[in-house]
Formats: C-alpha cells, sequence, structure tokens
C-alpha cells in the first residue's frame, strides 16, 4: 500500500558540472517513476558548479534506493536533498518594531505565506497583545541583570521547546554571540534597512541620510559570525530624494523591510534557496 502514496517532493542538487547532467538525472527520475512538475537549474561558470531545483510527483516509498542510484549518477562532490513540500515552523525573535512581525502573522494567519509561526521571543513587552491577537505565544525575557551568553541560553531553552525549522530575525536589534549562532547553521534569516552591503550595523538611515543617498531599502540574509555580512536571500529598494528627512526614510523603508522579509522566507519555505559561497542561487 505505501507504494502507492503519491505525494510532492522537491529535489535540489548542487554538483561540479559535468556534461549531460540534465538527462541523467530526468532518466533516473523517469526509473523511479517521478513526475516532473517543474524544473530549474543554473550553471556558475567562474566555479563549474551545477544547481537545479525540480518539484517531483511519485511514490517515494523507495527514495534509499533512489539516493544510492544518485551517488553513481552524480559527481564526487555531490550534494543532493529531497525536501518535503509541507507546512514549515518557524520562531521569530523580534525587538520593539510591530511592521516585520505584523505582516508575517498576517500573513500566516490568511494563508498567504505557508508558514506556522509557533512563538515570538521579544526582550520587550510591547509587542505582546498583537502576537497574542493571533493565538501564537509570546515569550518576554529580559535582558537586564543577565550576560549576553545567560540571556541566549533562555533563549535557545525556549527554541528547543518548538523544534522550528527557522529562526527569523524581525527587527531583533541585537548582535548574536558566535555561540549561540553554531547552534543553527543557515537557519537563521535577519532584515537589515540598509542595501547590503552599504551601511552595516546600527542607524543604517542615518548613515544613508548623512551621505546623501537616493536610493533605500532592505536586505534579508542569512546571519553569520560577521555582522550584517551574511549570504544575501533577497533585496529592494525605492528612490528618494534630498528633501526626504530621516524620519521620511524610516517610514517609507518600513513597508520595504516586511515586503523583503516575507519574499525571501517565502523563498526559503519553498526551497529555492542555495548556498554558493559567500552568494545565493535562488531557482
Amino acid at each position: 500500500m505505501q507504494d502507492s502514496i503519491q505525494q510532492q517532493k522537491v529535489l535540489k542538487i548542487v554538483c561540479p558540472d559535468v556534461a549531460g547532467l540534465i538527462t541523467k538525472i530526468t532518466a533516473i527520475c523517469c526509473q523511479y517513476k517521478f513526475n516532473i512538475l517543474k524544473n530549474n537549474q543554473f550553471t556558475d561558470n567562474k566555479t563549474s558548479y551545477f544547481f537545479m531545483r525540480a518539484e517531483l510527483a511519485g511514490c517515494f516509498y523507495h527514495q534509499d534506493n533512489f539516493f544510492k542510484d544518485l551517488d553513481i549518477l552524480l559527481p564526487i562532490g555531490s550534494q543532493y536533498f529531497l525536501k518535503d513540500i509541507d507546512r514549515r515552523k518557524i520562531v521569530i525573535l523580534v525587538g520593539q518594531e510591530a511592521h516585520c512581525l505584523g505582516d508575517l502573522l498576517v500573513k500566516s494567519a490568511y494563508g498567504e505565506l505557508d508558514v506556522e509561526i509557533s512563538a515570538v521571543i521579544s526582550n520587550h513587552k510591547r509587542l505582546s497583545q498583537l502576537v497574542h491577537s493571533f493565538d501564537v505565544p509570546f515569550i518576554f525575557l529580559k535582558n537586564e541583570g543577565l550576560t549576553r551568553l545567560e540571556q541566549e541560553k533562555n533563549i535557545t531553552d525556549s527554541i528547543t521547546l518548538y523544534q522550528p525549522d527557522y529562526i527569523v530575525l524581525a527587527k531583533y536589534m541585537r548582535v548574536l554571540t558566535p555561540e549561540f549562532l553554531r547552534r543553527y547553521p543557515n537557519k537563521i534569516i535577519n532584515i537589515h534597512h540598509s542595501l547590503l552591503p552599504a551601511f552595516v550595523g546600527s542607524r543604517p538611515y542615518h548613515q544613508a541620510y548623512a551621505r546623501g543617498v537616493k536610493i533605500i531599502g532592505a536586505t534579508a540574509h542569512y546571519v553569520t559570525n560577521q555582522l550584517d555580512a551574511g549570504q544575501i536571500i533577497m533585496q529592494d529598494a525605492i528612490h528618494i530624494d534630498h528633501s526626504y528627512s530621516v524620519e521620511d526614510m524610516i517610514r517609507l523603508g518600513h513597508d520595504v523591510e516586511k515586503n523583503v522579509l516575507s519574499q525571501a522566507l517565502n523563498q526559503i519555505l519553498t526551497h529555492r534557496v542555495f548556498l554558493n559561497g559567500n552568494r545565493t542561487v535562488l531557482l
């Protein structure tokens, strides 16, 4: 009976580029009677690496044998993943700003973003009522009187209760320690209110105003040990001019920030993001 259960999964492959890869991969999918619903691929000519994302439909009861055959088929140094298409779980860390958090709560609640928000963790109480109005657990963890490591241990303990697929920093505004980041490699996504790599760190709108920029924007990126230097997932921008104050830039920038964050999260949840050194590939 298990053989007859139809499912949909996403096949992701990263490997050294060689001739005939697509033909070989599609042939083995046909062998296992996987119907390819969608397929995208990209070859990085500078690194000679091949990236492929395929949406498959079929019976995956024998996927271990499928993996063994892929091992034989693909070049040495290949990586491949068969991802379930289901509702993913996130935990959100937030400070006092509501725009990114509120956008994610609304989109999750009304099906615009296929994600379950398991909990919201904050070092401030300000947004508790907003979170509770969506029947999502709100966890307040104070900073006062605690070292950074003690406070992060409390965060880790809370995250562990929910076992999320990803952790989203929706304007959390605190730098996380290397010890914390090592627990969640490539699992923490941040929204930064500038077009990175420009205006790293705090008060980027003030930095932008001081330089008289004519474009402001936001960047969603993976979090690494280097501040605001993780691989960029999504960016967007709007045009401004000399008449805009810092307050004008912040107000307009909020819309860009929330849109970039939700778009980037959607790309991650649908398994479209590939790491490629210091860059990302989106398929």
